[in-house]
């Protein structure tokens, strides 16, 4: 594959490579979940509520899903749903109910908008670690005044899934999130970190010490298994703060299959 030119070329034109596309119903519930958990009062106290899809594939059918999703915490919400592929543009044109939910091309220059949330899943994978990092400063860069960027990847069906909050400061978070009965171990979602972290899952490395002690955690909360594979996924995550991760939400999140510590627990060194 051709090496992707960088982004700081080509400012009059959408910035980024096409993604592979593939989307599926329901496949970014998981995120959109957290979204409506973590950035509510962003999403209510905005004066300009707008929200960018960035990339969404081949159908629309995930930005129409957060557009119904965010919806109820604030009526006035506008999404925009931006792509570089002028045909997948048009099908979401047609799907759209304008104002309050457009497409149109676009890519990490946003079409010129200044969003209150940003969400870009499965965008970079194609990408560089340098190249991912120059695409989070394009985007953060981007952001209206207190904004959020939610970057992350998940599987084809929305199982498996991580992705990092920032802000215009730089990273905030880290959440990983699954369906518990799908996995073997918490280990198994290292093939879904995002590109910054994706390449750091190595001895030495901070995110690979926080999937070791989430596998150790897991093997710990053996005898929660009885109870099915969700609960034990929350006595792992309790265990792993109590062994002084500094994880973050409660049992009300953890029981939804999520683990969310902050970026300075997992940065690259």
């Amino acid at each position: 594959m051709a090496r992707a030119p960088r982004l700081a070329a080509g400012r009059a034109r959408a910035l980024g490579l096409p993604t592979r596309g593939t989307t599926n119903p329901n496949r970014l519930r998981r995120v959109d979940r957290w979204v409506r958990h973590a950035c509510r009062d962003v999403l209510e106290g905005a004066a300009d509520p707008l929200v960018v899809d960035l990339g969404y594939g081949s159908s629309p059918v995930t930005t129409v899903e957060l557009a119904t999703r965010l919806r109820p915490v604030n009526p006035r919400l506008r999404v925009l749903g931006l792509e570089l592929d002028a045909d997948r543009v048009a099908a979401g044109q047609a799907a759209a109910d304008p104002p309050r939910l457009e497409f149109r091309r676009g890519g990490f220059e946003l079409a010129g908008r200044r969003p209150v949330l940003l969400r870009a899943f499965n965008v970079l994978r194609q990408y560089t670690e340098e190249q991912a990092a120059e695409a989070w400063a394009t985007m953060r860069g981007r952001l209206a005044p207190g904004g959020v960027l939610v970057e992350g990847t998940c599987d084809e069906i929305g199982r498996r899934c991580s992705w990092v909050a920032l802000t215009a400061q730089g990273p905030r978070t880290l959440t990983l999130s699954c369906l518990p009965a799908d996995l073997e171990t918490p280990g198994d979602l290292a093939e879904r970190l995002p590109k910054a972290l994706i390449h750091r899952n190595v001895p030495g490395e901070r995110v690979h010490a926080l999937l070791a002690e989430l596998d150790a955690c897991w093997a710990a909360a053996a005898t929660f298994a009885p109870f099915g594979p969700r609960a034990r996924w929350v006595e792992a995550v309790a265990l792993l703060a109590r062994r002084g991760w500094p994880v973050l939400d409660g049992r009300q999140r953890w029981r939804l299959g999520e683990v969310t510590v902050p970026w300075e627990s997992v940065r690259p060194r």
